[in-house]
C-alpha cells in the first residue's frame, strides 16, 4: 500500500501534546471500557437484552438497534476492536429478540415507516464502515435493498411501473395496508402529545382550532381515529419513503452494482415529477393508482408523516434531502439537491413577520398554512455541508442567526448521540469559536456521566422499562468525535455520514485512528480543508492513512504543511483519495489539503 499512496512525514516534536488531542484520546480510552461494561449490564446470560418478556405493537425494534448504533461508528473512528464485535453482536441480539416479539421478520422490521426504519438502519450503515468484507452483512445489505426493488416475492413493497413504494408502513412482509389497535398500543400515549392527524374527527373541530390534539389514550377517541388512518393513510406512497434510498446506497457501497444507483435515481426522480404535478410542492400522499390525494378527497396534504401530522414539513424535506444527498454521493451531481432546495424555498416564501420576528409555517391543513415558528436551521446546515455551495450558504445565513452560532450548545444528548449540533462547529471552522474542540470534548464527558447516572438510577424491574431505555443510557457518545476527527454531519432518520475525511490504521489494517493519534478538522472550504494530526505517544512513531470522504468519494489534489505562523510549506501533489502521514513520536502536523469533491465512485473499500 505504501508504494501506491503519497506520503507526508512529520518529524517536528511538539513541546507538549495539544490539550484537545489528549482529551480526544482520553475519551476514546474511556469509551472502550464503558462499551464493554454497558453490554455486560444490559445483556443477560441467555444473550438477550434484559427487558420485558413481551412487547406488542409495531414500534420498538428501531429503538433496540439505535441503542447500539454508536458502537460500530466508534470503532470506525478509532475505538477498540472489541467494540466493533459488540456492535455486530448487538445487531444479532436485537434482531433475535424482536423477532420473538413479532416485529422483525427475516432479519428486518416486518412493517413500519421509514422514520423508524431509518433510525434502526444506522447500526447497519455503520457496520458497513467497519468491514466491507463481512460476507454476512454484505448479503444482508443486498437482501434488504432487494425488498424495495421487487426482488423479494414476500416483500412486495415496490411498484416498478409507477416507481412507488406502496405503503408508508412497509418492510420484510411487504406493505401494511391496514393497522390494528394492537399495532398502536405501546405508543398511543406519545400521540396524545402530537397534533390531531385529521380535522374532521366527530366532535373535534380542528379547522377552527388547527393545533387541537386528540387523546389517543381515550378508547372512544381512538376508535374514531383508527378507521380514518386505514382509509386515508396506509395505502400508497409518501415522501418519508425516500429515506429507503439509503438502504439501496448502502448496498451499492458494498457491491458497486449499478442497479442500486439506478433505483435511487429513478425513485428520487419519481418524487420530483410528483412535485411538478403538484405545482412545485411535494405532495404528502399518493394513492396506489399514482393519483395525488387519492384517499384524501384529492388533498395533497393529510398523509402519513405529512404536512399536518406529526412533525409537519420538516419530515418531508428531511427525507428528500436524504435521498438527494445519496444521489449526489452516487453521481457527483449537485443538481440532485434542487428538489430539497425548492421545498425549503417554497416554505420560506410562505413566511411572515410575527411580533417583529420572521417565522415560517410548519404545517398545512384545510385552512391553509399554520403553526408559524422560527426556521429550524438543521436542514439548512446539512444542505450546505453536502454541497459547500454559495447558494446554500445564503439559504443557511437567512435561516439561522450566524452571530449566535458560537453560543449554541453542542446538544449531544438524546437518541444514541451519534450527532452533534453543527452551529458552534461551523463557527469554529470560520475561526470565530476557537474553544469549540475542547468544549465539545468536555461536553462529551459530561454527557457520558449523565448517561451513567441514568443507569445507576435504573428501576430494578425491566418490565417497567420502555423501548428507549438503552439509547438513553449508552455511554458511547460519538457525535463530537465524528465532528472533530472526520468533519462530518448526518441526518438522523436514516441519513448516511457525510464527512470531509476518514482515517485508517495501516499498521493494524483496520479503520479508525491508530492508538495515540488524534485528529482535528480545522477549516473547510469548497475546495480545501485544514487538518491537524497529532501523535500523543512520545516514544513510538505512528502512520495514519487519511481518506477523502467517508466513502472515498472525494479526491485529494495536493497537500502542504502549515507552520506555527500559518505559512504553507512545499506543495505535494497527491491526485488520489488517500494520503499516508508518518508521525514521529510526540509530533504534530497541520496540513492544508486541496480537494475535488465527489470525484470518485464511493465505496466501503479499505486501503488494503
Amino acid at each position: 500500500m505504501e508504494n501506491d499512496v503519497r506520503q507526508i512525514e512529520s518529524t517536528d516534536r511538539a513541546a507538549a501534546p495539544a490539550p484537545w488531542a489528549l482529551k480526544q484520546r482520553s475519551l476514546i480510552d474511556r469509551m472502550n471500557d464503558l462499551a464493554t461494561r454497558f453490554v455486560e449490564r444490559y445483556v443477560g446470560p441467555d444473550g438477550d437484552l434484559v427487558w420485558r418478556r413481551e412487547w406488542p405493537g409495531i414500534d420498538g425494534s428501531d429503538d433496540g438497534y439505535e441503542g447500539f448504533a454508536g458502537f460500530p461508528l466508534f470503532y470506525a473512528l478509532g475505538g477498540g476492536k472489541r467494540v466493533h464485535g459488540l456492535g455486530r453482536e448487538m445487531w444479532e441480539t436485537v434482531t433475535r429478540q424482536f423477532t420473538r416479539y413479532g416485529q422483525v421478520h427475516n432479519e428486518f422490521d416486518a412493517h413500519y415507516d421509514w422514520m423508524h426504519h431509518g433510525e434502526s438502519s444506522l447500526l447497519l450503515y455503520y457496520l458497513g464502515l467497519c468491514d466491507p468484507n463481512d460476507a454476512e452483512f454484505r448479503r444482508r445489505a443486498t437482501r434488504f435493498a432487494g425488498m424495495y426493488m421487487g426482488e423479494n416475492p414476500e416483500a412486495r413493497n415496490w411498484d416498478a411501473r409507477l416507481k412507488m413504494i406502496r405503503s408508508p408502513l412497509n418492510g420484510s412482509r411487504g406493505p401494511r395496508f391496514e393497522t390494528t389497535a394492537e399495532d398502536w398500543s405501546t405508543h398511543r400515549w406519545v400521540y396524545d402529545m402530537y397534533l390531531a392527524p385529521f380535522e374532521d374527527v366527530p366532535g373535534y373541530p380542528t379547522v377552527e382550532a388547527p393545533l387541537t390534539k386528540l387523546a389517543w389514550t381515550d378508547d372512544k377517541v381512538f376508535a374514531q381515529i383508527l378507521p380514518l388512518i386505514n382509509r386515508r393513510m396506509t395505502r400508497g406512497d409518501v415522501p418519508l419513503n425516500l429515506a429507503a434510498t439509503s438502504l439501496a446506497t448502502h448496498a451499492f457501497l458494498y457491491t458497486g452494482e449499478e442497479k442500486y444507483r439506478e433505483w435511487v435515481l429513478e425513485y428520487l426522480d419519481a418524487w420530483r415529477r410528483r412535485a411538478q404535478e403538484n405545482g412545485g410542492l411535494l405532495p404528502d400522499n399518493v394513492g396506489l393508482s399514482g393519483k395525488i390525494g387519492e384517499y384524501n378527497d384529492g388533498k395533497w396534504w393529510g398523509g402519513y408523516y405529512g404536512y399536518r401530522w406529526s412533525h409537519g414539513w420538516r419530515t418531508i424535506v428531511e427525507a428528500s434531502l436524504i435521498a438527494a444527498s445519496n444521489a449526489v454521493l452516487l453521481t457527483g451531481d449537485l443538481s440532485h439537491l434542487d428538489l430539497p432546495r425548492s421545498q425549503l424555498d417554497r416554505i420560506w416564501e410562505q413566511g411572515k413577520t410575527i411580533d417583529g420576528e420572521f417565522q415560517i409555517p410548519y404545517r398545512y391543513g384545510d385552512a391553509g398554512w399554520f403553526d408559524y415558528r422560527k426556521p429550524n436551521s438543521g436542514l439548512y446546515f446539512y444542505l450546505y455541508h453536502v454541497s459547500r455551495s454559495e447558494e446554500d450558504w445564503r439559504r443557511l445565513e437567512r435561516a439561522s442567526d450566524r452571530e449566535r452560532w458560537p453560543e449554541e450548545g453542542t446538544r449531544l444528548g438524546g437518541k444514541c448521540a451519534v450527532w452533534a449540533n453543527p452551529a458552534p462547529w461551523l463557527a469554529y471552522l470560520e475561526g470565530r469559536n476557537p474553544s469549540h474542540p475542547e468544549r465539545i470534548l468536555d461536553d462529551t464527558e459530561r454527557e457520558i456521566r449523565r448517561r451513567l447516572d441514568l443507569s445507576d438510577a435504573d428501576n430494578p424491574d425491566p418490565e417497567t422499562w420502555d423501548c428507549h431505555h438503552w439509547q438513553q443510557r449508552n455511554p458511547v457518545v460519538t457525535g463530537g468525535l465524528a465532528q472533530l476527527t472526520w468533519g462530518s454531519d448526518m441526518l438522523y432518520h436514516g441519513g448516511l455520514v457525510f464527512a470531509q475525511v476518514r482515517h485508517f490504521d495501516p499498521a493494524n489494517r483496520r479503520p479508525g485512528l491508530p492508538e495515540g493519534v488524534a485528529a482535528l478538522v480545522e477549516r473547510v472550504d469548497s475546495d480545501s480543508i485544514a487538518l491537524c494530526l497529532a501523535n500523543t505517544d512520545s516514544r513510538e512513531s505512528r502512520d495514519v492513512v487519511t481518506q477523502a470522504g467517508a466513502f472515498g468519494e472525494h479526491r485529494f489534489v495536493s497537500a502542504s504543511a502549515i507552520d506555527g505562523d500559518g505559512k504553507e510549506g512545499t506543495r505535494v501533489e497527491i491526485g488520489d483519495k488517500r494520503l499516508l502521514v508518518r508521525l514521529a513520536p510526540g509530533s504534530q502536523i497541520r496540513l492544508r489539503i486541496e480537494l475535488e469533491r465527489y470525484a470518485h465512485r464511493p465505496s466501503y473499500a479499505v486501503p488494503w
